[in-house]
């Protein structure tokens, strides 16, 4: 699978994807503060994505088991190099359990500074559909750091960080 940087041509993608996961991250995909923050990202060559369109000799790139059932964009995330952080990570429900997410959290650590923490902000423990991300997180060595504000829906989170690598 295809990693690649994100276009203004992928937002209309992006956000039917945003849309998909709301129930868990509560409205964005209508919020402009949410479209302005992808599209610097976008600009700022820190947004990047899997595009299912993209695979060898027209086949979906996503995965056998997902080709029928993906969005355009099969994965996305959005880094912050300021903040040195995963900002954002989504992967399509029917494209989820194929490496996808492996992959582009790969992509996105290679793109992020190792001598300092890397963190991200995810579901907390027992939120329904939130384990598999803090697994994918917890097998690239972040740590549960301790709580941090609920998404809008109300979903409790946590701050999970990547300690630095010498």
């Amino acid at each position: 699978m295809h990693v690649r940087a994100a276009t203004l041509d992928d937002v209309p993608a992006w956000l039917a994807l945003a849309r998909e996961v709301e129930p868990l991250f509560g409205p964005m995909a209508d919020e402009p503060d949410f479209r302005a923050s992808l599209e610097r990202g976008i600009d700022g060559g820190r947004a990047f994505c899997i595009d299912a369109r993209e695979g060898a000799a027209g086949a979906p790139q996503c995965g056998p088991l997902c080709a029928p059932l993906c969005a355009p964009l099969c994965g996305i995330i959005l880094i912050s190099t300021r903040r040195n952080a995963v900002a954002w990570l989504a992967v399509a429900s029917g494209c989820r359990g194929q490496g996808l997410g492996r992959a582009l959290l790969a992509h996105a650590i290679a793109r992020l500074d190792p001598s300092r923490e890397i963190t991200v902000q995810t579901s907390a423990a027992g939120v329904p559909g939130g384990e598999p991300a803090r697994a994918l997180y917890r097998s690239f060595g972040f740590e549960e750091r301790g709580p941090a504000d609920p998404t809008p829906s109300g979903v409790p989170t946590v701050v999970m960080v990547r300690p630095a690598q010498p």
